[in-house]
C-alpha cells in the first residue's frame, strides 16, 4: 500500500492518457551506462540538484515524481516540490517497478527536440480534419502534454518547420506522414512504441475514418462524420483541436475498457 505522498504502478497505469492525468518528471541518474532509458509516457527528463530553478515550471500542477528505484532521488525532489507549494508524488518502486510490471515504455530517442520552455513544437497543414486532429491528441495524451501545434498554409510547412524548429507531420516533410496502408497515427504508435492493445484499436477507426475505408470499424463512418462537422463549426484550427480532444478522449476510454458494454 503505497504512502499518501506515493502512487502504484496500477495506480498511475490507469491514468496515463486521461485528461487531468499528473505530469510526470523523470529524475534518474543515468548510471547504467545509457541503457533502459524509455521514458514513462508524457515524462519530463529533470535534473533533480536544479529543481529549486526549475520547480515553478509546474506550479499549480499534480506532478508525479519517479527516479530509478523510487528511493531518495524521487523523495528528495518530490518534497522540495511539495515545500514550494506543488502536489508531488513519487511513484512506488520508480522505473524499475514500472518496467517489471510490463507497462510500456515510451522511446525517447524520438522525441523531438524541446524548446527553452520544454514544449515539442510541431506543425502540419491547416484545416485539419482526421489526422492532423488525432495525432495531436496523441502526442498531447501520451507523448508531450505541453506540445505547441502550427497549422500553416501547406506551402509554408517546410519552411515554417525551419524557422521555428518544428516538426512537421502528416505533410509530405520529414518522418511523420502516411507509409503505405499505415497512417500517420499508426506510424506514431509505432516508432513511439504505443501500440497498446487500447490504442491499436483506436488507430484502426482513425485509419478507417481518414483513408476512405469508413466501414473499416463500425466507429470511423462515425468519426468522419464528426470530423467534417467539427471542421466545418470552426474558423480556427487551434480552437478545432482543442474541442475536438474530448471526441479523442472517449473513444480512447471506450477502446480501454468500454467494448463490452451493449444497450438494446
Amino acid at each position: 500500500m503505497p504512502s499518501p505522498t506515493e502512487i502504484s504502478v496500477a495506480q498511475l497505469s490507469r491514468i496515463i492518457g486521461l485528461p487531468g492525468a499528473p505530469m510526470l518528471i523523470d529524475v534518474r541518474v543515468c548510471d547504467d551506462g545509457g541503457a533502459g532509458w524509455g521514458l514513462l509516457p508524457t515524462a519530463r527528463q529533470m535534473n533533480s540538484e536544479a529543481v529549486a530553478v526549475w520547480a515553478h515550471n509546474f506550479s499549480g500542477q499534480r506532478v508525479v515524481v519517479y527516479c530509478q528505484d523510487g528511493g531518495d532521488v524521487s523523495q528528495g525532489t518530490a518534497a522540495w516540490l511539495r515545500q514550494a507549494g506543488i502536489d508531488a508524488q513519487t511513484l512506488e518502486g520508480g522505473f524499475y517497478a514500472w518496467r517489471e510490471a510490463g507497462s510500456y515504455l515510451l522511446y525517447a530517442d524520438r522525441l523531438p527536440k524541446r524548446d527553452e520552455a520544454g514544449r515539442t513544437t510541431w506543425v502540419t497543414r491547416a484545416r485539419p480534419k482526421i489526422i492532423r486532429i488525432a495525432c495531436p491528441w496523441l502526442i498531447r495524451r501520451f507523448i508531450d502534454p505541453t506540445a505547441v501545434f502550427l497549422y500553416v498554409a501547406p506551402s509554408e510547412v517546410t519552411a515554417v518547420a525551419e524557422r521555428f524548429k518544428a516538426t512537421p507531420f502528416d505533410s509530405g516533410d520529414g518522418n511523420w506522414n502516411d507509409r503505405g496502408d499505415a497512417c500517420t497515427f499508426d506510424v506514431m504508435l509505432e516508432a513511439f512504441n504505443l501500440k497498446t492493445k487500447s490504442l491499436s484499436r483506436l488507430a484502426a477507426i482513425v485509419r478507417g475514418a481518414d483513408t476512405g475505408l469508413p466501414d473499416l470499424t463500425p466507429q470511423s463512418g462515425g468519426l468522419l462524420a464528426i470530423s467534417l462537422g467539427y471542421s466545418r463549426m470552426f474558423r480556427d484550427d487551434v480552437a478545432q483541436l482543442n474541442a475536438t480532444m474530448p471526441v479523442y478522449d472517449a473513444l480512447y476510454r471506450w477502446c480501454r475498457d468500454g467494448t463490452e458494454e451493449t444497450h438494446g
